[in-house]
């Protein structure tokens, strides 16, 4: 008890920062943040989406459906998703040591193994990353497995066999690492359960030395024991091809021509050994090692391979005499084999994460062999504890010192950087994080750097397009989006990015034509059905609008974005009634949702509702304080109710929030008139023209302020520059002829 009370509390003191963290713009998006269906928590949708969906290149319902509790309970908050990370590393450390309690009855090498375990540095990027859940929680339930299959092999039993493969499956629905899982049954069964020896019984003395033969002992009694195992091997080669197939189609999957085999086993023997150098010296820890350029040297690929050759060997030979050390190190080798490279998925050489369950081989090695070899000096006994007290504290302070760099993006992004000046995922992250703290000249600057780096790279050329456009350079913008089409003409993010920009240049059927292109490639995409739906609205195709949020709502029908679109389209139908009612709807699921209100406010003030139209821009305020859209209306309001000075206010501050407003110019140049400001009402429309060139009504009303001021030519001008944009426009025209009948009488009679 008190191992496991010590366990835990050391465990949480050096994590518990964590609680403070941030999201990471690595993955956390995809995972949680940017990912509607985990974002709206548990429903029979997303469940339904978690075990059919391929998203992320990876099938792992039960990740997914850990991610939806979380934030079924906690929102989006990232404190308490960090800290369920957390818990679930504490449980795996406590059931790592009670599972090899109990297999070994070794109660301080078991507790020693345990603590390694926790507080190992390279464990930092499994328990501090949230997308990374998958990691601990598969790790869960393959010790889960393991502790039940030594109560199975203590009492065989079909339903103790099937409590050991229940966890299994569940397992493998985390994360398919578990696929080695019944290898590791194997070598279990050789040390410590001593399964290959003969003799019926309970679990046998694991220290019981036999001189038998490594053949005798391991490869001829492990048949019938692998038979035992064939519902494992059976679910792990599923599992195994279920993971290929949904990371090709992910395009996770490297070809052999990007990356070539021999160079994917260099890359897998240098990382075998370099996974062991961290673990001894955990120093330059780096969430993406990337691959030197020119490739490994051959005499360091050589010099590998030749250690690890000698290293097995050696614990081979030895296995008849210390068990451990062969159990240790084909652990060790064999649970990396899924994530070594051979197969490789992502652009990383290697990863911290990759050793979460397999530096327990390792640790398994120090904890029985340290005290083997020192075991005959028995005054040697109390300085080798001090000494792994010592090792425990040193990796204490080391994992709370990494675990620091994972407070943020910018953070996170800057150590890599320090480490690795050329890592060109730190440049991208890096400009990922400033561009969404609105930094974007810096953020151009890194996506720059990291496209110098990693050329040609699709991904980055749109993140650097879109800060470009954002910064006003539109050319280049689109020169970068141009680029990644090249590359991948069918690039959904590219097409969707377009869009956007198309949308926002006020180019709506192009828009939408970018929008349809990047729905092809990505049909689930909640987003792209709201962006697709709001562009036709802007068209007026209300109906073609109304039917792309209702195939949003179909899939998830509590998507506030589409209720709230909807909503517009409905109220540029004319339904009124209906438009408040998706409106409410979009507000009960999201009560924060300061559009909904504002657009709410909207429809009310058409039927009259003036005070219950006001409330809900006030909320809208309330929620968004540099809303500029709420500040006009709340302007509207005002001025209709004579209030022109308050109105103004208004006008002027959605102005300096949206300086491109030309409606708020037109409306504040309407209040200024009606205070007897006529110069400042001209200067007003004239700046909303400038803005609008075909804003007819702001001729009109211009040309009637200008006569007012007695600038009767001018004022003719403004009125026939309405008529040339719109030739039927009635007011314009009787304003024209009125002056032209006026002038004519002045000349016949002065």
């Amino acid at each position: 008890m008190w191992i496991c009370i010590g366990l835990a509390g050391i465990t949480l003191a050096v994590y518990a920062q964590v609680y403070r963290y941030d999201f990471v713009d690595l993955d956390d998006g995809d995972y949680v943040f940017e990912n509607w269906h985990v974002r709206t928590g548990l429903d029979s949708h997303n469940v339904a989406w978690a075990f059919t969906t391929g998203y992320a290149a990876n099938w792992h319902p039960l990740t997914w459906l850990s991610h939806m509790t979380d934030c079924q309970i906690f929102g989006l908050n990232p404190g308490p998703q960090h800290l369920v990370s957390l818990l679930l590393h504490v449980a795996n450390t406590l059931l790592l040591f009670l599972v090899f309690q109990n297999l070994t009855g070794a109660q301080w090498k078991s507790g020693f193994i345990a603590a390694l375990f926790a507080l190992h540095p390279l464990h930092v990027e499994s328990v501090a990353w949230i997308a990374e859940r998958k990691d601990v929680l598969s790790t869960f339930f393959w010790l889960l497995t393991l502790w039940a299959y030594a109560r199975y092999v203590r009492k065989p039993g079909f339903n103790r066999y099937l409590l050991t493969v229940i966890p299994f499956v569940l397992g493998l629905m985390a994360k398919p690492m578990l696929v080695t899982l019944p290898f590791v049954l194997l070598l279990l069964d050789y040390w410590p359960l001593n399964r290959f020896a003969p003799g019926p019984g309970a679990l046998p003395d694991s220290t019981r030395r036999s001189k038998q033969s490594i053949g005798t002992r391991f490869l001829r009694p492990a048949l019938p024991l692998a038979f035992e195992k064939i519902p494992f091997f059976l679910l792990a080669a599923i599992s195994s091809a279920v993971t290929f197939l949904v990371q090709k189609a992910g395009g996770a999957v490297k070809a052999a021509s990007i990356m070539p085999f021999d160079a994917r086993i260099a890359n897998a023997i240098h990382s075998y050994v370099t996974y062991l150098m961290k673990a001894s010296w955990p120093s330059s820890l780096s969430v993406f090692y990337r691959f030197p350029p020119p490739g490994y040297p051959s005499y360091e690929v050589a010099l590998a391979a030749l250690f690890l050759l000698c290293i097995t060997v050696l614990v081979l030979h030895l296995a008849r005499r210390f068990p451990y050390l062969a159990v240790g190190w084909l652990w060790y080798l064999g649970t990396l084999v899924p994530v070594i490279g051979l197969v490789q998925v992502g652009g990383q050489a290697m990863a911290d994460r990759y050793t979460y369950v397999p530096l327990i081989g390792i640790f398994v090695i120090i904890a029985w062999g340290i005290p083997e070899v020192v075991a005959k000096w028995q005054r040697v006994m109390r300085p080798l504890a001090i000494a792994g007290a010592f090792l425990l504290a040193v990796c204490s302070g080391a994992t709370w010192f990494q675990v620091r760099y994972w407070r943020d993006t910018l953070s996170l992004s800057s150590h890599v950087l320090e480490i690795d000046r050329d890592n060109y995922i730190g440049h991208e992250l890096l400009g990922t994080g400033l561009a969404k703290r609105g930094k974007f000249q810096e953020a151009v600057m890194h996506y720059s750097e990291a496209l110098r780096l990693e050329p040609p790279n699709p991904h980055i050329m749109i993140n650097l397009g879109y800060c470009l456009y954002k910064l006003g350079k539109v050319d280049q913008a689109f020169e970068q989006y141009s680029k990644a089409l090249k590359i991948n003409p069918d690039d959904p993010t590219a097409l969707r990015n377009i869009g956007q920009a198309r949308f926002e240049q006020g180019k709506f059927e192009e828009a939408v034509d970018f929008f349809r292109r990047a729905q092809r490639r990505m049909p689930d995409s909640l987003a792209l059905y709201c962006s697709l739906g709001d562009a036709l609205a802007k068209l007026g195709r209300n109906q073609e609008a109304i039917e792309a949020y209702n195939s949003v709502l179909r899939m998830q029908p509590a998507y506030p974005e589409a209720l709230f679109g909807r909503g517009v389209a409905l109220a540029g139908q004319g339904r009124a009634s209906d438009a408040i009612r998706n409106f409410e709807e979009a507000l009960r699921l999201n009560p924060n949702y300061a559009e909904a209100h504002n657009n709410l406010g909207n429809v009310l003030l058409q039927q009259g509702q003036i005070d219950k139209a006001l409330s809900h821009y006030a909320e809208a305020l309330r929620l968004k304080p540099k809303y500029a859209e709420a500040h006009y209306n709340v302007g509207v309001v005002l001025y209709s109710q004579g209030k022109s000075a308050e109105a103004i206010t208004h006008y002027r501050e959605a102005i300096r929030l949206k300086p491109d407003y030309a409606d708020a110019f037109y409306n504040l140049a309407t209040a200024l008139e009606s205070q007897g400001d006529v110069q400042g009402a001209v200067a007003n429309f004239n700046e909303a023209i400038r803005l609008k060139p075909d804003f007819v009504e702001a001729y009109n009303n211009l040309g009637v302020a200008l006569f007012n001021h007695g600038q009767v030519q001018k004022a003719l001008d403004a009125f026939s520059q309405a008529l040339r944009v719109k030739p039927d426009n009635a007011d314009a025209r009787r304003n024209r002829d009125a002056i032209l009948a006026g002038l004519g009488r002045s000349k016949r009679n002065p």
